[in-house]
């Protein structure tokens, strides 16, 4: 299970060469997926997702209401696990991708790690440690949209929706490395602050 309770186990790592990093097997990569997927912070997400775009009456577009934000919470929740299913486990196997998240570290300054967590989104390591283009996101959030149009309401499903789908999934990707990436700088301050 995951080292924090909220985040998955590599959320704690220092970035590090791919000599020092052993290649994930297809069953680690498995095991990513089902705790990135489970992770508390994952359905807090969601939960937070949902309520912002009941607020905004956002795409997928259910109405209003509890029944509405139940819906956009089940929708968002399938998002999640769907992107995560193709980016973490099918796509990062069948692409030979280490799609884990290593922070850049305290060591660095805040925007270059800033920066970092975004780009990382659209980088990521191959199992052999060489930098690539992270095929396995980008296709992955792509057929996670793709596979949303499954469930969302008929408003929502056309060509502009799915892309909007796409581009906040990948967005989502890279605004959600940092929470491991700040994460340890986080429970310093609160240790700090004896909390």
């Amino acid at each position: 299970m995951a080292a924090t309770l909220l985040a998955p186990q590599w959320c704690d790592a220092q970035d590090t060469s791919p000599a020092e990093t052993p290649a994930p097997s297809v069953a680690e990569k498995w095991q990513f997926f089902q705790d990135e997927t489970v992770a508390p912070f994952t359905l807090l997400a969601s939960g937070i997702t949902a309520g912002v775009s009941q607020a905004a009456r956002s795409d997928p577009q259910y109405g209003a209401g509890a029944r509405s934000l139940a819906e956009r919470f089940g929708a968002v929740t399938g998002d999640n696990i769907a992107q995560n299913f193709f980016s973490d486990f099918l796509l990062a196997s069948a692409f030979h991708e280490d799609t884990r998240y290593r922070p850049k570290g305290q060591g660095h300054g805040f925007w270059p790690r800033f920066g970092y967590a975004l780009s990382r989104a659209f980088v990521t390591r191959t199992d052999r440690g060489d930098r690539t283009v992270n095929w396995s996101n980008l296709l992955g959030c792509g057929l996670q949209a793709g596979l949303s149009n499954a469930y969302y309401p008929p408003p929502s499903r056309n060509v502009p929706a799915t892309a909007i789908n796409w581009a906040n999934s990948v967005a989502g990707s890279g605004f959600g490395n940092l929470f491991p990436e700040f994460l340890p700088d986080f429970k310093r301050l609160l240790k700090r602050l004896h909390l």
